[in-house]
């Protein structure tokens, strides 16, 4: 029974690692569908399995609002009649294609592109095999959860490391992906920006393992301390390798709010910690917001259209005033983003993503997915005050709060979730903010016999 309990512990730390090696790219087409086989395998699990206690309120919440956002999808992809489809937003133009082609108007569902949206669907999975993992089966330990977290991360500063030491990066055989950004340690990711998030994700949880080694003897809060700064040092070596503005701007704040985590409750530092952190992030989002995208440094202009977050936004914001209220269909920004652009700014660059996730989705998914996003963010921002604000929250569930905080700000100047990898990973924090739930009372066969001699 130990062997069984500590077995089932490792398997949504397990499976958080295999989606951060493995997720790391829309390219991976098998990778892809390996974590997705995988996760359907789990949430099966989790809803055969008799539910040993009730899931708590936050986590039923959540839950509801991924069924919701599941089923706005879903609508999206029924065919509706060519007499109301055609009359919803810019679609009536499609009319006319198919008369001047001659061909019969067929029923079509209000997604553009039904197929990348039943695909955009499908990545649901790994993130909701990941919280059914943890909020519904238990099978996990925060700590087991951090572990995981830190491993691929150190793994992928090694990966990066030799994609960037290649004599010519350009043609180095450690780059996973075709479309990526050469010359900079992108790790087992193909975008710098999404393993620079990674390695600032990991901040606060390093910080969660010396806090919660402080309750242990001298000898292995030392060694426990001199571990995470030694990796603390390994994530800034990662920082300079990688090179992405995301992750220095992001770095210093998340560093700032981590403190917190360390700093004793009665410490007159923490209000002047949370001010220092607030003015930090808000620098970074301004300071990435008006660079252009690819830059290696702040405040530098975009050249094209395709390089500018403004252009970029100004041109899908259109786009989402036609199609709202029902939006375009989840995973159809690409496609529509090219029926607005200026013909004379068309290049052999497009633009696959708004860099503002927020942005995109409403687009997409229209005043019904607008609704979800609220609900969402209300839902996080309770869920994080009651951690910051109840005694017994632990370390790591407030690590999982700065985490994530890092990964939604990240996401108004790029789309980190768009990845199976960090999708995976915020809902793992956002897991951790839901289910609070003290740990499981050791089974007696998990109790060892005492090893020291008795003097009768």
């Amino acid at each position: 029974m130990a062997v069984l309990s500590r077995a089932r512990q490792a398997i949504a730390p397990t499976y958080l690692f295999a989606c951060l090696i493995l997720g790391g790219s829309a390219q991976g087409i098998w990778q892809n569908m390996i974590l997705q086989l995988a996760g359907v395998a789990i949430i099966a699990w989790a809803a055969a399995a008799p539910a040993e206690e009730p899931l708590l309120r936050p986590a039923k919440q959540l839950l509801l609002l991924a069924i919701l956002g599941i089923l706005v999808v879903t609508f999206e992809l029924v065919p509706l009649p060519p007499g109301v489809w055609s009359h919803l937003g810019p679609r009536n133009e499609f009319v006319e294609g198919y008369r001047a082609l001659g061909l019969a108007v067929p029923s079509l569902p209000l997604s553009m592109t039904p197929a990348q949206s039943l695909d955009s669907l499908l990545g649901i999975i790994p993130p909701l095999a990941i919280f059914c993992a943890i909020v519904r089966l238990r099978a996990f330990r925060p700590d087991l959860l951090a572990g995981a977290l830190l491993a691929a991360m150190v793994m992928g500063i090694l990966i990066g490391a030799l994609q960037v030491a290649s004599s010519s990066s350009g043609q180095s055989p450690w780059y996973l992906y075709e479309d990526t950004n050469v010359g900079a340690a992108v790790g087992f990711f193909a975008n710098a920006n999404h393993m620079a998030i990674l390695l600032v994700v990991a901040l606060p949880f390093l910080a969660a393992i010396a806090a919660t080694a402080r309750r242990a003897n001298v000898q292995r809060y030392s060694a426990v301390l001199a571990l995470t700064i030694g990796i603390g040092l390994v994530v800034l070596v990662g920082l300079a390798l990688n090179g992405s503005l995301a992750g220095y701007g992001l770095a210093l704040p998340v560093l700032a709010a981590s403190a917190l985590i360390i700093l004793p409750s009665t410490s007159r530092l923490r209000i002047w910690t949370v001010a220092l952190a607030v003015v930090l992030v808000i620098a970074a989002v301004v300071g990435l917001e008006v660079t252009s995208i690819g830059s290696s440094k702040f405040g530098q202009e975009a050249s094209t259209s395709v390089q500018s977050r403004t252009d970029i936004l100004v041109t899908t914001t259109r786009a989402m005033r036609d199609f709202l209220p029902f939006g375009s269909g989840l995973g159809s920004f690409r496609q529509v983003y090219h029926l607005y652009e200026r013909p004379e700014q068309v290049t052999n660059t497009y633009v696959i993503h708004v860099h503002n996730d927020y942005v995109e989705f409403a687009l997409e998914m229209g005043v019904a997915g607008i609704i979800v996003m609220a609900l969402f963010l209300a839902w996080w921002a309770v869920a994080v005050w009651r951690v910051w604000r109840t005694a017994e929250a632990g370390p790591f569930a407030r690590a999982a709060s700065i985490a994530s905080a890092a990964i939604l700000v990240h996401s108004l100047v790029d789309f980190p979730l768009r990845t199976a990898a960090m999708s995976a990973c915020f809902v793992m924090c956002v897991a951790l903010l839901a289910d609070r739930r003290a740990p499981r009372a050791k089974e007696p066969s998990d109790l060892r016999a005492a090893r020291h001699a008795v003097i009768r």
